[in-house]
């Protein structure tokens, strides 16, 4: 699945766009890597590194999506882990 996409689906951006455009900038990272890609392949087991508001995020990915759906939902994606 798209990592803006992904990204989108769980919530962690608004828009799509807004998703595509942190991946473009180079601020998200996939198992420590620096990645500018917002077509990014991601998939269960990867580690998402990713700054929202003033604080950093690290995350797993733990499933994949096809729709967004409710916060509780989309909550089950990922596992949150310590930065």
């Amino acid at each position: 699945m798209r990592l803006d996409k992904w990204l989108w689906c769980a919530r962690f951006y608004k828009t799509r766009a807004m998703a595509a455009e942190f991946c473009d900038q180079g601020r998200i990272r996939v198992n420590g890597v620096v990645t500018t890609k917002a077509h990014y392949t991601v998939k269960p087991g990867d580690k998402l590194t990713l700054p929202q508001g003033s604080r950093v995020r690290v995350v797993e990915v733990l499933a994949l999506t096809e729709r967004r759906g409710p916060a509780p939902d989309a909550a089950m994606l990922y596992t949150e882990h310590e930065a």
